[in-house]
């Protein structure tokens, strides 16, 4: 029996793809998305008949997907009857294969470039489940598979991982694939695998941080295992960016090697359970990356190491030794490592700081970071870097950006400690500067040009026409179509413009800003610290109001909290807290959204709990939670 007898839907699809390989005109109802796959497929090169030698992919020499989804992948194996069920990574590598499907002997990469359309790739591209049927295949060999795919998403981040995908005969029709719950519920079990061992990684290093902050209320103690950082109080001084880097090095050399540095001849410490730490801590995000760095383990020990032990099930706790880790110069510190070791795993290190005696830092001296100039990351760093390059040569400088994005504090970081004339066309569209008290050298900062009465956007343009090389800073928020007169003023400052980024382009700065907008202590009491899960919820929150928007909740909190320690996820605004919505939602889904989340929270972030009450599938609440998040 032909696959045309099984599924008489696809036939008019099957027809549509013999004309498509022959290069003869397609009737219509082809559908576009299976229509500009097959295009993709023409412009990689593929092979509809798999001629030629078949790419074989480079396989990491270990994935920790793998390792989190064997146990789950072992024990449904057996369920599968004809079908087959694989595993991909992000880059549609296959990882893990059983069953038999044609072809799937083959193509170990599923990406698109090297077999056509297929339901991983879909999913990989969507976020969301995806089936592929016979003849929407480009291959021929899977003309008569059917195909359905569930991506695997981070527990902490949402970025995808991989696939899974369970593939059989074809099936009959174009309807939802039997093997969908299947693949939705691997998927599900494989993300709470990952999600356990996620919590473990940050239990483990929590307990490392722990231990070495028991030998000394004062230490400065950094933990990192390339994800988080735990700061203690006394490190915050010493970690500079340039500190924090190097660590980050260390710590992802480690984690590659996995091997434990030589023993010198210092003898370990006695580590005892700890009875507490005695000092905050600030904890903080890091997606640093970068290679190892030289180690020194000078004779002459000034102090003992730190004894690191992890707590593998059934076995003694593993002593780990410490050794000295060279610093970039001028870093006023020294730091001293110890591995932080689990089920025979390096997850990170624990480092010890501590100030050179030439160069103890005062704290009353340290100054404050400017709010401008807080950030590292690679939009914001060139942003600042294009300004103070054009502010450099007393002309007109136009700042533009969305509101609250920071261009008037950049502003005023640009002009130093000069007092500028400030003009707000906000509070007033006719400002009535009188230009000539200008001639002295003494810069303008005009704030929310785009408000501008029209005499004032004249008078600009015959002050520039005169005196191109007057001292002015305006900064722009772009908005309704500007008008002849404004474009010609935007025109003429367009060649000395500088573009901030908006918050939500720069989400790994938020956390150097936290500590730079959140109010001063009041003396004997902590600074404003955050848990993991608080960090999290607010670099994926958009902030539209940028950073003036996170300085409100900042602020807020600060001012109004009535609880002591970290500030966790439930405390912060709800829109903040619920994370964001990818793709618009309609009324009912938006309705649905709410209520999926008011149960989560009544639950406490129980999910069986919160289907049971809602009167649905655990893996219902789930698919509809990844619904809400994808994007499209």
């Amino acid at each position: 029996m032909t696959t045309l007898d099984h599924s008489p839907a696809l036939a008019p699809l099957r027809q549509a793809r013999e004309r498509f390989l022959s290069g003869r005109p397609l009737p219509d109802g082809v559908p576009d998305e299976v229509l500009a796959a097959w295009r993709r497929a023409r412009f990689f090169g593929v092979r509809h008949d798999l001629d030629g030698p078949v790419h074989e992919p480079e396989l990491p020499a270990e994935s920790s997907l793998l390792e989190a989804a064997r146990p789950v992948l072992d024990r449904i194996a057996p369920a599968l009857g004809h079908s087959a069920l694989l595993l991909t990574d992000e880059r549609l590598r296959v990882l893990w294969t059983t069953g038999e499907v044609p072809g799937d002997d083959r193509c170990r990469d599923l990406s698109e470039r090297e077999v056509g359309h297929n339901s991983a790739a879909l999913a990989l591209r969507t976020r969301r489940r995806a089936e592929v049927h016979g003849p929407e295949h480009f291959l021929d060999v899977w003309q008569d598979v059917s195909a359905v795919s569930v991506p695997l998403l981070a527990p902490d981040s949402g970025q995808v991982l991989g696939t899974v995908t369970v593939a059989s005969a074809l099936c009959r029709g174009c309807g939802p694939h039997p093997g969908a719950a299947l693949a939705e519920a691997t998927a599900t079990a494989v993300e709470a695998e990952l999600l356990a061992r996620s919590r473990t990684a940050e239990r483990v290093l929590l307990d490392a941080y722990t231990r070495a902050a028991a030998h000394g209320p004062n230490r400065a103690i950094v933990a990192l295992d390339g994800r988080n950082r735990i700061v203690s109080e006394a490190a915050v001084r010493l970690a500079t960016p340039q500190v924090l880097a190097a660590l980050e090095r260390s710590s992802t050399s480690e984690r590659a090697s996995g091997a434990r540095p030589p023993h010198d001849s210092r003898p370990p410490q006695d580590s005892r359970p700890p009875q507490g730490t005695g000092c905050g801590s600030v904890v903080e995000r890091s997606n640093d990356a970068g290679g190892g760095l030289s180690r020194e383990r000078p004779a002459d020990a000034r102090s003992g190491p730190v004894v690191e032990r992890s707590y593998d099930t059934g076995c003694r706790p593993v002593q780990e030794q410490a050794y000295d880790l060279t610093l970039p110069d001028g870093a006023g510190c020294t730091a001293e490592i110890t591995p932080v070791r689990h089920e025979g795993r390096v997850l990170g290190i624990v480092a010890v700081l501590e100030a050179r005696a030439a160069e103890v830092p005062v704290p009353r001296l340290v100054p404050r970071p400017a709010l401008a100039l807080a950030g590292g990351s690679v939009p914001w760093r060139h942003a600042v870097a294009r300004a103070v390059e054009l502010a450099r040569v007393h002309e007109p400088l136009l700042l533009t950006g969305e509101r609250g994005s920071g261009k008037t504090a950049l502003a005023r970081e640009l002009l130093g400690g000069t007092v500028p004339l400030v003009a707000d066309a906000a509070e007033s569209p006719e400002l009535g500067v009188k230009y000539s008290e200008l001639a002295d050298g003494r810069p303008l900062l005009l704030r929310h040009a785009e408000r501008l009465a029209q005499p004032d956007v004249a008078a600009l343009n015959s002050l520039l026409d005169e005196h191109p090389d007057v001292r002015l800073l305006v900064t722009y928020t772009p908005g309704t179509p500007p008008g002849p007169c404004f474009q010609r003023l935007l025109d003429t400052l367009a060649a000395r413009s500088v573009t901030v980024p908006a918050l939500r382009e720069r989400p790994e700065d938020v956390r150097e800003l936290l500590p730079v907008l959140a109010p001063r202590p009041v003396p004997g009491q902590p600074p404003l610290t955050w848990t993991l899960d608080a960090l999290r919820a607010l670099e994926e929150h958009p902030w539209p109001g940028n950073v003036t928007e996170l300085a409100h909740v900042v602020r807020a909190l600060a001012e109004h909290r009535r609880v002591t320690g970290p500030v966790r996820r439930a405390e912060l605004p709800d829109p903040v807290r619920e994370g964001p919505a990818a793709r618009r939602l309609s009324p009912m889904e938006h309705a649905e959204r709410t209520a999926i989340l008011a149960a989560l929270r009544r639950h406490g972030g129980n999910k069986a709990r919160a289907a049971a009450a809602l009167g649905i599938g655990r893996a219902t609440l789930y698919r509809k939670l990844r619904g809400y998040r994808d994007v499209p």
